[in-house]
């Protein structure tokens, strides 16, 4: 069952993750990678939401799997990221690889203490 439920939240987060490069990628004449950018740190805000409702006894070990391994995993990607990051590096963007880098880091960790700070205070008050 473990598996199962892994799979069907990846099974959602995957295509999500493409859909949205896509359409952010229509809407943006840039070297920098905005599809993945937005991806990492959307999914970085809701695992912050998620393990902020495991701190409150709210979210069970079957929605951990299906919604944090299965869905934030297949939403956000670690090795686009990576691969754009050396691409631009490649392509003579350095500084556009290095702001990718800083900002994907900083941004992605301020959307993840956000989202867990948000939690928090939801939890608090629906208590």
């Amino acid at each position: 069952m473990t598996w199962l439920l892994i799979a069907a939240g990846a099974a959602v987060g995957a295509p999500l993750r493409y859909l949205t490069d896509r359409w952010i990628a229509t809407r943006h004449d840039s070297v920098f990678p905005w599809g993945t950018f937005a991806v990492n740190v959307a999914g970085s805000a809701l695992l912050g939401v998620l393990v902020g409702a495991i701190t409150a006894g709210l979210l069970p070990y079957e929605l951990q799997l299906l919604l944090i391994t299965g869905f934030c995993g297949a939403l956000t990607t670690y090795s686009t990221f990576s691969y754009e990051t050396i691409r631009l590096a490649e392509d003579g963007a350095a500084a556009v690889a290095i702001a990718n880098v800083v900002a994907t880091i900083v941004v992605g960790l301020l959307a993840f203490a956000g989202g867990a700070a948000l939690a928090g205070v939801v939890w608090q008050v629906s208590a």
